[in-house]
């Protein structure tokens, strides 16, 4: 599966990525969630992969063995066809994180753990190039998408020039 990797980060994934690298996984989960929601894309089913990760580590948080367990699974399924850097998101480390996230917990069983080291949580990486100016269409209020300097609207086919974003002042 690979979407529309070359696309843009919806701002709500951004906003859910950055609350989970704060460990503010609840609310991550709710960003994420709102993106799934929102995109059209089939990219939204790499936002629900990351999403499951955050629910995933709430239940560790939580002590919650089988619900971890349980929504781990999911997100593998979600995850594991995407390629390593998808928008940006680096979704190998992600998997390779969240699977060593998980052998620990799996080790540990559900009597232990809360015996989880915490700093085995690793934050979800993005590329520094990944995060590009995102376009609302004026017509609709579609999410628009630029390539090679065309800004288009796939919902009802809005399109301008990015050189029409620059404004002159006498």
């Amino acid at each position: 599966m690979s979407g529309n990797c070359d696309g843009n980060i919806h701002p709500q994934a951004l906003e859910g990525i950055r609350l989970f690298n704060q460990g503010k996984f609840f609310e991550a989960h709710e960003e994420l969630e709102a993106a799934w929601r929102d995109e059209k894309d089939e990219v939204r089913e790499l936002y629900r992969g990351i999403l499951q990760i955050a629910v995933t580590c709430l239940h560790i948080t939580r002590g919650n063995y089988d619900g971890a367990i349980k929504v781990y699974g999911r997100s593998v399924k979600w995850l594991r066809d995407w390629p390593d850097v998808c928008t940006g998101i680096q979704v190998g480390k992600l998997r390779s994180d969240a699977e060593k996230v998980m052998m620990e917990v799996r080790r540990l069983g559900m009597e232990n753990i809360n015996q989880l080291d915490h700093s085995l949580f690793k934050p979800i990486g993005i590329e520094e190039n990944a995060v590009k100016r995102v376009y609302i269409c004026d017509n609709c209020g579609s999410k628009m998408y630029e390539r090679n300097c065309k800004v288009t609207c796939p919902n009802c086919g809005n399109r301008f020039d990015c050189s029409d974003l620059n404004i002159h002042f006498d």
